[in-house]
């Protein structure tokens, strides 16, 4: 039992509120049993002396194995005697302890978990806002690929280009690509004409118009004398 064992009445409405949250929260992975306000029903650890957290995580599977625990606590619970009683038993069952404390008693939860050595898999906070209840990742353990192990709430404040950077290797400079050979274009089959051909063409097409023009007959002018054949002015000669 907590050595908590009074709470008044609006925080422990409050605690058990939490849990029937998170027990829907749990429920999509895991078998959930809880334990709210004074009931017993959910024990771990072996013994005379059972523990009894407010969440059991359990295996879906038929030997229901444990896989983690989850304490919820007020700002009346975070304290030296309830970290060294329940949450170092809890922590050393070797399974995931889940912590949810309060916005409040974020900072004393963790300092209490540095000063004492109480290994935790994640701190969550919670805090109310009208009839709703939200949680915020607050710290989780480091694990494999984490570099540092920073928190949750370190991770998730970093921006997109610091992230990239921080978490992606520098990617190596591309080389440059290697000129292209020029391609031969083939000339095309166009005929020039030289000038002197040009010039030559009209030359001669002058010379036969004006040919042609001297041997035609003019209109209106005398005619030739038509010559005789020689036969007939030998004879004429004769008489």
């Amino acid at each position: 039992m907590s050595p908590i064992l009074v709470r008044p009445v609006r925080e422990q409405l409050e605690h058990d509120r939490v849990i029937r949250l998170l027990q829907a929260k749990y429920k999509r992975k895991f078998e959930v049993a809880i334990n709210p306000g004074n009931e017993q029903t959910a024990p771990v650890g072996q013994g005379p002396s059972p523990w009894y957290p407010d969440l059991v995580l359990l295996s879906s599977e038929r030997s229901r194995k444990l896989l983690g625990v989850v304490e919820v606590e007020t700002s009346e619970s975070i304290n030296h005697l309830e970290a060294m009683s329940q949450w170092r038993a809890f922590a050393g069952l070797r399974v995931a302890f889940h912590l949810y404390v309060p916005v409040s008693g974020v900072d004393s939860a963790r300092r209490l978990c540095t000063d004492l050595q109480i290994p935790t898999t994640e701190i969550w906070a919670y805090h109310a806002i009208g009839e709703q209840i939200r949680f915020t990742p607050v710290q989780r353990a480091p694990q494999a690929g984490d570099g540092k192990g920073r928190s949750v709430a370190e991770t998730m404040t970093l921006r997109p280009k610091e992230a990239a950077v921080s978490t992606r290797p520098p990617a190596a400079p591309k080389a440059a690509a290697p000129p292209r050979p020029p391609v031969a274009r083939p000339k095309s089959a166009r005929v020039v004409t030289k000038p002197a051909a040009r010039a030559a063409a009209p030359a001669k097409s002058r010379t036969s118009a004006a040919a042609t023009k001297s041997a035609a007959p003019r209109r209106g002018g005398a005619k030739a004398p038509a010559r005789k054949p020689a036969s007939s002015a030998k004879a004429a000669k004769r008489k």
